[in-house]
């Protein structure tokens, strides 16, 4: 007969949870790989159920865990190696045989998120005993990797998982890569000095108070011995910087980052009410989930206010709201402790002060018990079972983020029995992503003010980022301070309200960039006057008449490119669209293996900024105003990009040997330099994504035949055939050809027939107006050749 005949028998309950840590200066240290501290940590989960330990295993149905460091984001470096798939590993070594295996998301809300998922899955009934677990050994692989003798973590288990990918979707970006906003410290720094600004606050002041809102952390760390920093200090102390405590992102020292330089692994056992008394579990040890929410914030740029993350709050609120309680009734806190911001971003707009006696962490928080990556939530739950079984009736509040406050997920818990209750996270997300957010410019020019700023402290030098607004519209934009102008970082660390400085931002090819002045800016950032040069590195041009040739010059790598190729090749059209003595351009690749085969990937990984120019892959597949005539000359691969370039340009001449694809999926890549827009555009639909979604290579006949291309020459031949092409427009107006394509892109948006032929234009009286015509019409009477101008 079960113990609370009113409950339903499939409500969940945790019933085990365990922590496990190591440190490299411990008389007993281990070195233990990932794998084995989350097994360590499941095993001591299982013990604290009191069940028989093997019947619990071989009940485990489920098992998931939460990602390492170097399984979070792509290419992440794991220099013992690592598990291929990491809970089917832990699984292994364990002795379970769960039909389910799953790897989480990365994000510091995981725990929480799975605690909830799984909960809701068990009173479901589609799972019944769920272990989640996770580890990190960031310490002693650092440790350990610079060992003349080193371990091998690396595993690779039979058996299949579900791995839910990174999860990276809307966190992070290339734009924030190319401006390095890539790391945590970085990012939050950003938010927190936007925020001391919509305070109000002076630097000296909110020093203090990140000081005073982390000095208590650091006495519950020091009793802590799971934690990976057990030192107690003062708030002034954590503030104040020394070698030690060096800055990192102004306004962090060291002291109040979290801490990645751990051992440490926990884990949480989670079953049914009927499961729970059918093994035997004492009640005593039964903590229930009494309420929980899962909201996410909009992405970085596109947030209203830099300062904040309402949907933290809201994700707090709708928790207690869930539960039915106040914050009165709440008897113990963790809130995830990253930075400053994350704590405070809840516990200010909630009302919940930094001295409570409650206090605001169970563990010590990350930057002093240990950030221990993905995983860390997982022991400030443990840590919440342990509370409320201490004081039966008492409740503890979890909140766990991800990202950069852009995840959160809550959980309060108490030993008093209820049934698992809905809420309704869904609704309050549709509200948040449904908020105005304020316009993003990627390629911003001009006068700014600074909304949110950060001075990054690297070994080398220091680098100053920025989110501005146009004064031109208001748009938001990314930069960073611009190299050469050193006087604006030191401006951002000194003067005490650098929020709605006025900047000046240019936007480049690699990034866009600030600086104090318009003059900073243009000394630093010449304007480019266009014109052709005769020391091109990747290139060979030939100006023959009104006639130019842009030859790739990389036959080594079969004509690909990379950014100082992209750099010569946007130069180059930059001086042909500019020079009215051209008239007509041939690109081609030089030997006659390649027209180009795309992105040097080899160029790719030697970890050198990958960027193209503000007007695309090889200068051109972006450009507006094409307005004289570009051919591509192709013999042999036009591979990815290369395929991109023909695409992008007039008219493609080829020979029998060349070889067209967009081979971007077989290397895990899109053809996103115009190839799936353009393609699709120029040949059927259907025979075009075909051709985007297999990589499928065709042949000169088959481009032919699809109307890929204009002319197809002998093999070898189509650059001869391209002069041949390019001297029968030559002989025309170029001024008539030049207001043909002007007119052709003015209509080209216009579906319908008759409106493309009747929109307004002011091509007709150009065209008119233009020397060109009169010189036409003159020459014809006169039964003589004309003389073009251009004008």
């Amino acid at each position: 007969m079960t113990i609370y005949p009113d409950l339903d028998p499939r409500t969940p309950v945790i019933i085990g949870v365990g922590q496990v840590a190591e440190r490299i200066d411990d008389p007993e240290y281990r070195g233990l790989s990932p794998v084995d501290l989350g097994v360590a940590a499941a095993r001591a989960a299982v013990a604290d159920a009191g069940a028989e330990p093997e019947t619990l295993i071989a009940a485990i149905d489920t098992l998931a865990t939460t990602r390492q460091f170097e399984d979070s984001v792509p290419g992440a470096p794991a220099p013992l190696g690592k598990s291929a798939k990491y809970p089917v590993s832990v699984a292994r070594r364990l002795g379970a045989a769960p039909r389910r295996t799953i790897l989480e998301v990365a994000g510091g809300q995981s725990p929480q998120h799975l605690v909830t998922e799984f909960a809701r899955a068990i009173a479901a009934g589609e799972s019944d005993v769920v272990l989640l677990a996770g580890a990190e050994a960031i310490s002693t692989i650092r440790h350990l990797a610079a060992a003349e003798t080193k371990p091998d973590f690396t595993d690779d288990p039979d058996g299949d998982y579900e791995d839910r990918g990174f999860g990276l979707a809307g966190l992070t970006s290339l734009e924030q890569a190319a401006h390095g906003l890539t790391t945590a410290p970085v990012q939050y720094a950003l938010l927190e000095n936007a925020r001391r600004a919509a305070r109000g606050e002076s630097r000296e002041k909110y020093d203090a108070a990140m000081g005073a809102l982390f000095a208590p952390f650091t006495a519950v760390a020091a009793a802590n011995p799971l934690s990976a920093a057990p030192q107690r200090r003062s708030a002034e102390e954590l503030v104040t910087r020394t070698e030690r405590n060096r800055p990192i992102a102004d306004p962090y020292p060291r002291f109040l980052v979290a801490r990645d330089q751990v051992n440490q692994a926990a884990a949480v056992l989670l079953t049914s009410v009927r499961t729970a008394e059918r093994l035997g579990v004492d009640p005593a040890r039964w903590v229930f989930l009494h309420g929980q929410a899962d909201l996410r914030e909009r992405p970085l740029l596109e947030r209203a206010e830099l300062g904040s993350a309402p949907s933290a709050v809201a994700a707090v609120e709708h928790a207690l709201a869930v539960a039915g309680v106040s914050l009165s009734d709440i008897g113990f806190f963790d809130f995830y402790s990253c930075f400053p911001i994350a704590v405070s971003n809840i516990t200010d707009a909630i009302g919940l002060s930094p001295d409570d006696p409650r206090g605001l962490t169970l563990t010590g928080g990350l930057p002093f018990f240990g950030g221990a990556g993905n995983n860390y939530s997982m022991h400030a739950i443990a840590e919440a079972v342990g509370r409320v079984r201490g004081a039966p009736g008492s409740r503890a509040l979890v909140s766990a983020n991800g990202g950069v406050l852009s995840k959160t997920s809550v959980g309060i818990y108490s030993t008093t029995p209820r049934a698992l209750r809905p809420d309704d996270s869904a609704a309050l997300q549709r509200a948040i992503d449904a908020a105005p957010a304020p316009e993003h410019v990627r390629h911003p020019s001009g006068w700014a003010r600074i909304e949110a700023y950060t001075v990054q402290h690297t070994r080398s030098r220091r680098i100053g980022i920025v989110i501005g607004r146009l004064e031109d519209g208001g748009g938001r934009f990314l930069a960073q301070v611009a190299p050469g102008d050193d006087a604006l970082p030191a401006l951002l660390e000194t003067a005490e309200q650098p929020v709605g400085l006025r900047v000046f931002v240019t936007a480049l090819g690699y990034g866009n960039r600030v600086t104090g002045t318009e003059e900073t800016a243009a000394e630093l950032f010449p304007a480019r006057t266009p014109g052709l040069r005769d020391d091109y590195e990747f290139l060979t041009v030939r100006r023959e008449g009104h006639l130019l040739e842009i030859t790739i010059d990389r036959p080594e790598v079969r004509n690909a490119l990379h950014p100082p190729a992209h750099e010569e090749l946007d130069e180059v059209f930059d001086a042909y669209f500019a020079d009215p003595d051209l008239w007509v351009a041939i690109i081609t690749g030089a030997g006659d293996k390649a027209f180009s085969a795309g992105n040097d990937l080899l160029y790719s990984t030697t970890g050198k900024p990958m960027y193209v120019p503000r007007n695309g892959f090889g200068g051109i597949t972006t450009r507006r105003a094409m307005h004289k005539p570009v051919i591509a000359a192709v013999n042999g691969f036009a591979m990815g990009g290369g395929f991109e370039i023909a695409l992008a340009c007039h008219l493609v001449v080829v020979g029998a040997d060349a070889t067209f694809a967009l081979s971007e999926v077989k290397v895990g890549l899109v053809a996103g330099a115009g190839g799936v827009i353009r393609l699709p555009r120029a040949i059927p639909r259907k025979l075009a994504t075909e051709l985007i979604l297999t990589g499928r290579r065709i042949d000169a006949e088959e481009a032919a035949l699809l109307g890929v291309v204009n002319r197809v020459a002998p093999a070898g031949g189509a650059l001869a055939e391209a002069r041949r092409l390019a001297a029968e427009i030559i002989v025309n107006s170029p001024t008539s050809v030049r207001l043909s394509l002007k007119l052709m892109e003015q209509t080209e948006g216009i579906t319908d027939t008759v409106a493309a032929v009747a929109a307004p234009t002011d091509v007709v009286d150009e065209l008119m107006f233009s020397q060109d015509a009169t010189e036409g019409l003159t020459a014809f009477a006169a039964k003589r050749a004309p003389v073009w101008r251009n004008r």
